[in-house]
C-alpha cells in the first residue's frame, strides 16, 4: 500500500497526547516532506531515517515520500517520531508487512545504525490498550506508569520482525525495586530544639519554613533533614513527581518514590526556577514538587525571582505561557529558606561582630516583600550553638522517630479533609480549624497586636491545626494557637 498510518505520543507539559504518523508515498520527483508543525528535532529525522532504513538493508524508496504528524496544530519535538516514521515508510512501500499494526504504539529515536535510543517514557495515557514499542533504555521508566503492556526493543530490525510475526518482542515486566538511599538524619544536628519542633511541624502540615540565624548555626543541616520525616510518597505522588523528572530529562530509576530535595543557587533566574524557554520546560519549583525546595541565602535571590513563586505557594502549579506555546506544571513543593540576621550575619551573635547600621538592617530585610513573607507559614530564629552542646554528643532523636509522629499525623488530616492542612480554603479552615473560645481570643489579641493580615490569620489556623494532630486532637486549645503565633511573630516584626 501508498499509505501506512501509525499511533505515538508527543510530550504536551505533563500530557501525552496520540499523534497519528501518516506516511504517504507518491510518483514524481524523489522528496521527503514533513508536515504538522515539527520541530527542529523532527525535521532531522528525516537524514536519521533515511540511513537508518538503508543501514538495515531495506530500500528508501525513491519515491515523494509526505509524512504528517496530526492533529497538525499541536507542536511535535524531539527524535521520539523517528521509529514510527521509518515503520511508516517501510509499511507504504510493501517491504514490511504488520497484520497487528493497530494494536501498538511507537516511539523512539533512531541511531544511523538503526539501534534505538532513548526517549521520555513516563508520558502515556495509562488507559490506552494498545502495546508500547519503545527502545529498551526506556522501558523500566515506562514499566512504572503500569497498567500497560511494554514491548523494548533494541534495534528497528527487531521491530520489524515482532511486527511480521516472526519473532515477537519479549513484554517488559520487571517491577520497580529501586535502591533506598536515606537521608540525612535529624539526629546529627546538635541543639537547636525549637528548631527541630517547627521542621516537625512544617513536615506534619505541608508548611513553609524560614530560618533566620547566624552562618553556622544549622540551618542548611535542618532543610536537608526535612524530606527524611516527611511521610512516604505515595504511588500516585510517586509517579508525577518522576513524570516531571522524566520531561526535564532528570529522572533516575533508582530516585522513584523518594521525595526530591531541590536548592538552586541564589544566582539562578526566574526561568530556571519555575520554568520556560521556548519550548516550556519545568523549573526548580515543579522538580521539587512533593518534596522540599530549598532556598539558602534568601535575600541574596533576585527580587523579581522571589516573587514569582507567590502564585505556585498558593496554588500548587505554575502556568507559563509563550508566543506560541502554553504548558502547566505541578508545584507543590514544600519551601524552606534560610537567611542571615543582617548583611554580615552576625547580629544577636554572643560575640557581638556585627557592626551593620539599622539602616543596612533595614535595606538588607527589605529584599523581601511583603507578600512573600505573608505566605511563608512558620518564622523561627536559630541562635548559635554554644560550645557546650557543639562539642558534646548529638544527643537528640533521630529522623525515624520523628516520622513516626508526623505520618499518622498527615493521615489524620487525609482522612479528615482529604489534604495536608496548608492546602486548606478559607471555608475547610472554618470546617476544621475552628479554635475553642479561650484559643479564639487569644488570636484576636493577637491580630490588633501584631498587626497581622487575614492570610496570616488563616495560616496560624492551618498551623494551629496541625500542632493539634500532632498532639492527637481533634480540639484547638489556646495552647496550639499560642505555639502557631509564636512562629509568626517574626514576620510581623
Amino acid at each position: 500500500m501508498a499509505l501506512a498510518v501509525l499511533r505515538s505520543r508527543a510530550l504536551a507539559g505533563l500530557a501525552a497526547p496520540e499523534v497519528t504518523v501518516e506516511v504517504h508515498l507518491a510518483g514524481g520527483l524523489p522528496a521527503f516532506t514533513l508536515v504538522g508543525l515539527p520541530d527542529t528535532e523532527v525535521k532531522e529525522a528525516r537524514d536519521r531515517v533515511r540511513a537508518a532504513i538503508q543501514n538495515c538493508g531495506f530500500e528508501f524508496p525513491p519515491r515523494r515520500i509526505t509524512v504528517n504528524l496530526a492533529p497538525a496544530d499541536l507542536p511535535k519535538e524531539s527524535g521520539r517520531f523517528d521509529l514510527p516514521i521509518a515503520l511508516g515508510i517501510l509499511l507504504a512501500s510493501g517491504q514490511l508487512k504488520a497484520p497487528t499494526l493497530d494494536e501498538h504504539e511507537f516511539a523512539g529515536e533512531l541511531a544511523l545504525s538503526g539501534e534505538l535510543r532513548a526517549c521520555a517514557a513516563m508520558h502515556r495515557d495509562p488507559g490506552s490498550r494498545r502495546a508500547f514499542v519503545l527502545p529498551l533504555e526506556s522501558a523500566p521508566e515506562a514499566a512504572l506508569i503500569g497498567e500497560m503492556t511494554i514491548l523494548p526493543a533494541q534495534h528497528l530490525l527487531q521491530v520489524c520482525a515482532h511486527l511480521a510475526g516472526r519473532e515477537m518482542l519479549a513484554p517488559f515486566a520487571v517491577s520497580p525495586a529501586p535502591t533506598f538511599h536515606p537521608y540525612p538524619d535529624l539526629a546529627e544536628v546538635k541543639g537547636q530544639a525549637p528548631a527541630k519542633r517547627a521542621l516537625e511541624v512544617a513536615a506534619a502540615g505541608g508548611h513553609s519554613l524560614l530560618l533566620s540565624g547566624p552562618p553556622g548555626a544549622g540551618k542548611s543541616m535542618l532543610a536537608q533533614r526535612l524530606p527524611g520525616i516527611l511521610p512516604p510518597m505515595t504511588a500516585d505522588e510517586a509517579l508525577e513527581t518522576a513524570a516531571v523528572h522524566s520531561l526535564a530529562g532528570a529522572f533516575r530509576l533508582e530516585h522513584w518514590a523518594q521525595r526530591p530535595f531541590r536548592a538552586p543557587h541564589h544566582s539562578a533566574s526566574t526561568a530556571a526556577l519555575v520554568g520556560g524557554g521556548g519550548t516550556p520546560r519545568p523549573g526548580e519549583i515543579s522538580l521539587a514538587h512533593n518534596g522540599t525546595l530549598f532556598l539558602d541565602e534568601l535575600p541574596e535571590f533576585q527580587r523579581g525571582v522571589l516573587e514569582a513563586l507567590r502564585e505556585p505557594l498558593e496554588t500548587g502549579h505554575i502556568h507559563i505561557s509563550r508566543a506560541a506555546r502554553r504548558a502547566e506544571f505541578p508545584a507543590r513543593f514544600q519551601l524552606v529558606a534560610a537567611m542571615n540576621p543582617c548583611p554580615c550575619g552576625w547580629l544577636g551573635h554572643p560575640s557581638g561582630k556585627c557592626r551593620c547600621t539599622p539602616d543596612q538592617i533595614a535595606r538588607y530585610r527589605g529584599k523581601l516583600s511583603g507578600p512573600l513573607l505573608d505566605r511563608i507559614d512558620l518564622m523561627l530564629d536559630v541562635p548559635a550553638v554554644d560550645e557546650a552542646e557543639l562539642s558534646g554528643r548529638a544527643t537528640g532523636e533521630s529522623s525515624a522517630g520523628v516520622r513516626a509522629r508526623v505520618t499518622p499525623a498527615r493521615e489524620r488530616q487525609l482522612a479528615r479533609q482529604g489534604k495536608p492542612n496548608a492546602q486548606l480554603t478559607p471555608d475547610e479552615i472554618e470546617q476544621h480549624a475552628r479554635p475553642d473560645a479561650a484559643g479564639a481570643q487569644l488570636l484576636k489579641q493577637a491580630m490588633a497586636r501584631l498587626m497581622l493580615s487575614a492570610r496570616a490569620y488563616h495560616r496560624i489556623l492551618k498551623v494551629a491545626r496541625t500542632i493539634a494532630d500532632l498532639a492527637v486532637t481533634e480540639n484547638i486549645t489556646a495552647a496550639h494557637v499560642a505555639e502557631a503565633i509564636h512562629y509568626r511573630r517574626g514576620l510581623a516584626e
